[in-house]
């Protein structure tokens, strides 16, 4: 695909975004939809069910090229990318985003490279549609399967993740569902380049560019319509903070596949290492703040004091706000600046801080810990570190949480990390989903039945 031209990038990225007429509106205005944005969502989710047929159609070859084509495109448009990332961002900073949307909604080089090349991983996965579950010769020889298919017509809503529209769209075109996206006005132009890259990829690989389509135009009003569409939409995933979540599941008429936020427990047992500690809790915290995998609370067992003194000291030197319980006040550095050590209020225990504070609760027994977790876990990631193995078995037996982790970083709970090639997110609830989305997660069973005239006594 030749590269865009800079005069010709705004109705480049447009051209193929017909169904958006409608703009973002104004703060406080009303989000009732109007006859045109829901004539235009309807239009979208027509669009988007007349185009899944050919991908049942498609080959896996089809679609791995295809993959393969949008991470080229991604890699020869860069500059235009994150031009209009940069115009996201500096918006973004003129209205006061936090830091932690502001470093979920950047793009940079490397990012930008990491969105390609799991589009390239994603084509090198197995193919989960026609997988046979279970299958068998019933005994009056009808021959039975249970096979994986695809979910149809997915929608995803979601806030300054400009990631997260490359992700579900190579997901759901390998797994052989459309996509309508609605990203929210923080990451708009960003978004809208992005979808109008990978429409006309699909498009110049013979796919209809209605695989891919994006919402944003019409606002909060379009996202309203898109979660009453029953029967057009097939299931709807919402990523983001609590509120936007709470929204979704609250109000949507679709189906809804809830993804968690992260208040996300490191536990420091008695018995634990104390440089795998140090180096563990660091990761956890530091390596990336604004993410639903970092660390919010850190949970020290009384015993570990060795352990729990450099794990606080390594924090604060990583510029961590420490939100301590008595217990824990007393293992921190002396000459730690008072700006940085805050008591633990009730409050801290349920908090996703997204940012360099973290909760330090102290406990008397690994009982007191899981207690702890599951007062205060939103069901997303828990890890201990120990060289208990009685423990470490029943933490893992006992914690019920989407991934739990022992002796390692909780960053690992991640798609790509996991060998998913990418996530849609990341479920917290007890579905056929539950942790981060891959592709057999946009999945779902039919039954065929194959038998020679064969009926029922």
């Amino acid at each position: 695909m030749a590269p865009i031209p800079a005069h010709q990038e705004h109705s480049a990225a447009n051209a193929v975004d017909e169904a958006n007429p409608v703009p973002e509106p104004a703060q406080g205005q009303s989000t009732e939809a109007t006859p045109d944005v829901q004539a235009a969502i309807r239009t979208a989710s027509e669009r988007a069910r007349r185009a899944v047929p050919e991908l049942a159609q498609a080959g896996r070859a089809r679609k791995d090229d295809t993959l393969i084509a949008m991470a080229q495109a991604l890699r020869s448009h860069a500059d235009y990318l994150l031009r209009q990332n940069g115009l996201d961002l500096e918006a973004g900073r003129e209205n006061g985003t936090s830091q932690a949307m502001l470093d979920r909604l950047t793009l940079d080089r490397p990012r930008l490279e990491a969105l390609a090349t799991a589009l390239e991983d994603l084509a090198a996965l197995p193919d989960p549609v026609g997988d046979v579950v279970r299958g068998r010769n019933l005994p009056n020889g009808l021959r039975m399967q249970q096979i994986r298919v695809p979910l149809g017509v997915v929608g995803a809503i979601y806030e300054a993740r400009p990631n997260v529209t490359v992700d579900i769209a190579g997901l759901a075109l390998k797994s052989g569902n459309a996509v309508i996206l609605r990203g929210g006005s923080a990451a708009a132009q960003t978004n809208r380049a992005l979808i109008a890259i990978l429409r006309q990829t699909a498009e110049a690989q013979g796919f209809s560019a209605d695989l891919v389509q994006g919402i944003d135009d019409l606002g909060r009003a379009g996202a309203t319509e898109l979660m009453s569409q029953r029967g057009s939409v097939d299931v709807l995933i919402p990523r983001g903070g609590h509120d936007l979540i709470q929204s979704v599941v609250q109000n949507a008429r679709v189906p809804v596949i809830e993804t968690g936020e992260g208040n996300v427990h490191l536990f420091i047992d008695a018995t634990a290492p104390v440089q795998m500690a140090v180096d563990i809790a660091l990761n956890a915290k530091t390596q990336r703040t604004s993410v639903c995998n970092a660390a919010e609370t850190l949970i020290l067992h009384a015993e570990a004091e060795q352990a729990g003194t450099a794990v606080l000291s390594a924090l604060a030197r990583a510029g961590v706000v420490l939100h301590v319980d008595e217990a824990a006040r007393r293992w921190l550095p002396q000459d730690l600046a008072e700006e940085q050590i805050r008591p633990a209020q009730e409050e801290d225990w349920g908090r996703e801080y997204l940012e360099l504070e973290m909760a330090v609760k102290t406990v008397q027994s690994l009982d007191e810990a899981m207690d702890h977790i599951r007062r205060w876990s939103t069901g997303h990631t828990e890890a201990i570190v120990t060289n208990d193995l009685a423990n470490a078995d029943r933490f893992v037996n006992e914690i019920d949480s989407a991934a739990v982790i022992v002796n390692a970083s909780t960053r690992f709970t991640d798609g790509g990390e996991l060998g998913l090639g990418a996530e849609v997110g990341i479920s917290t609830q007890k579905m056929h989903a539950r942790g981060p989305m891959g592709l057999e997660e946009l999945t779902t069973t039919k039954w065929i039945l194959r038998g020679s005239g064969q009926v029922r006594s």
